[in-house]
């Protein structure tokens, strides 16, 4: 979702969201730590560049607790109608000796797309699964009547 000043990006899984700023960057007060970063953008031709800081110590990047130098760089690039190039590049000079990053391309899906369920320790799921099972016997019976 986009708008003038702002670009919300929506994750599927666990519905996390990134409220990224654009424009001219304007510091966050310290004590403000989003749980993704401090995000803010700028277009480039076509493509968004945004650069994230400030994350939130909470919340481990990759598995490592994020310091006060992490700065993660993203570009998202269409580069066709049903493609966006995603490239992102991390640094943080406390924890690598260089910066890393990758790319990856993002591909329209027009098929539906099921919200992300986490079973694990779900001892309900049983009964939920059997009884739909059951409607949907009966559905059947249903038809041949």
């Amino acid at each position: 979702m986009q708008n003038a000043d702002h670009v919300m990006i929506l994750a599927e899984m666990v519905h996390d969201v990134r409220i990224i700023r654009l424009g001219e960057p304007d510091e966050l007060p310290e004590q403000l730590r989003p749980w993704f970063g401090d995000s803010w953008g700028h277009w480039d031709g076509n493509t968004l560049v945004v650069e994230t800081t400030n994350f939130n110590p909470r919340h481990p990047f990759r598995g490592i607790p994020p310091t006060d130098q992490l700065k993660v760089t993203e570009r998202f690039t269409r580069v066709s109608a049903g493609t966006i190039l995603y490239e992102f590049t991390v640094d943080d000079p406390s924890t690598y000796t260089e910066p890393w990053g990758g790319e990856i391309p993002f591909n329209r899906f027009n098929d539906l797309v099921y919200e992300y369920s986490c079973h694990e320790g779900n001892y309900a799921l049983g009964s939920v699964l059997s009884g739909a099972r059951y409607e949907e016997r009966e559905a059947g019976r249903n038809q041949h009547d």
